[in-house]
């Protein structure tokens, strides 16, 4: 165990100190971006007006044959673009493949400077932060990188959700959590083909009544637990939840209702797989305009959040207050990107 005061010292000697706060910013959507595609990488200009977050994607969906194009990919496509505002985030292969070690050492010596994030896949412990950790340290060194370069970690084992604490203190490098259902629901043998959502069969029953009628039945969350897992320990750590993907482009309505009850829960954003996905996030990631107005009334009639008072025949107090502080504080980063929402909200 690292000794408190030992924690925000770098981890080699040369390396940017680690942050104690995360930084502020919108980050709705991942958008997952194949970096060995060539027509896909050219707008990735264009594409970071359009997003929070783009994501360089070197892991599942890319072929074994394409993974060092992807990578090369990544680097030209970091190098050529002026992302400004939004993030640059990329997807690193695994721990245990043959890619993961050549991912790290290539990008953070090419473009180091202009990364944010590393997502980690397939996190089963601590142990996978700290490794990555210290060889980020070292390469940072290495390259005179001027800022920490962040770990965001995929919880898409049940090892993973079992250790979910431990992986969400592991560092001060930790950004944030993910879930990864599909890989999730094959390590806890899930029988689901489905990546992220429902399944139908997955319901409830209502008691059978005295005249033997039909029964309703409502299909439920398999994600539910784990999402709210995966939040507790991210909100007691200071870092960010995020749901991850979901795989039918075809029924967006579904996407968004797997996006909002994240979003209700406690998640900041979703991964975007597909263009038709970044509007679906950006909707739901951004709070409702009339939430935000009722949070305004509450927060004025309470300006420093003592006291009790009464609004439309409701009891608003400390723990309303609070409530209503974490969306304005959101309208407001949304209003400083989307000036439209910005008038919507009255900011």
């Amino acid at each position: 165990m690292k000794l408190p005061r030992q924690f925000f010292q770098p981890l080699a000697i040369g390396a940017p100190s680690p942050l104690r706060d995360l930084p502020v910013r919108l980050e709705r959507m991942i958008h997952f971006l194949p970096p060995h595609v060539e027509k896909l990488r050219a707008k990735a200009g264009e594409l970071a007006k359009q997003v929070d977050v783009v994501l360089g994607n070197l892991e599942d969906a890319i072929p074994i044959d394409a993974k060092e194009a992807a990578r090369r990919g990544f680097i030209e496509m970091a190098k050529a673009t002026d992302f400004g505002a939004t993030g640059l985030w990329v997807r690193m292969n695994a721990l245990n493949s043959p890619w993961a070690l050549d991912d790290v050492i290539e990008i953070v010596g090419a473009v180091g400077d202009k990364l944010d994030v590393v997502m980690l896949p397939k996190v089963d412990g601590p142990w996978d932060v700290h490794y990555l950790d210290q060889l980020l340290a070292q390469l940072e060194a290495r390259h005179a990188v001027k800022k920490p370069i962040l770990i965001h970690a995929i919880l898409e084992t049940a090892q993973g959700v079992n250790n979910v604490e431990a992986i969400a203190t592991a560092s001060p490098r930790m950004h944030g959590m993910s879930l990864g259902p599909a890989d999730l629901a094959a390590s806890r043998a899930m029988k689901t083909t489905r990546v992220g959502g429902g399944h139908p069969d997955y319901r409830v029953l209502a008691d059978a009544g005295a005249d033997g009628g039909s029964r309703p039945s409502a299909q439920q969350d398999l994600w539910h637990y784990t999402i709210a897992k995966m939040v507790d320990a991210c909100a007691a750590a200071g870092i960010k939840p995020f749901y991850g993907p979901f795989g039918d482009f075809a029924d967006p309505a579904a996407c968004e209702a797997q996006f909002r009850n994240a979003f209700l829960m406690g998640c900041v954003g979703a991964w975007s797989l597909h263009p038709s996905q970044i509007d679906i996030a950006k909707r739901v990631y951004s709070p409702d305009e009339n939430e935000v107005a009722f949070a305004r009334r509450i927060v004025e009639a309470m300006p420093d959040g003592a006291g009790a008072v009464m609004i439309d025949g409701k009891m608003q107090d400390d723990a309303t207050w609070k409530q209503a502080k974490v969306l304005l504080d959101l309208a407001r980063l949304v209003a400083a990107k989307d000036p439209a929402m910005g008038k919507r909200y009255g900011l």
